[in-house]
């Protein structure tokens, strides 16, 4: 499963989808200069279980670090992942 990015204007996503279908998505709004907010962390009742969504906060943690960003996880998700996973510890 490809995790891809979509974007328009301050508000982002990173998403996997299947026929035709985002299946699981991170929202991210780009809330200041220099970070992002990450909001909102779904992924299908099908696919959990499999690590996907912590794939897609390591996906948004990458693209802040490429980018110069600092992330703000809002998301209670995203929070408890980063919190739990010292490698992306630096990136808020």
């Amino acid at each position: 499963m490809e995790i891809q990015r979509d974007e328009h204007g301050k508000n982002g996503a990173f998403f996997i989808e299947e026929d035709g279908e985002w299946v699981a998505e991170l929202t991210y709004i780009k809330s200041g200069a220099g970070e992002i907010t990450i909001d909102h962390t779904e992924v299908d009742p099908k696919l959990r279980e499999k690590g996907i969504g912590k794939d897609l906060v390591e996906a948004a943690v990458k693209f802040a670090r490429e980018n110069k960003l600092r992330v703000n996880p809002v998301c209670t998700f995203a929070k408890k992942v980063i919190e739990d996973t010292p490698e992306l510890q630096d990136s808020h």
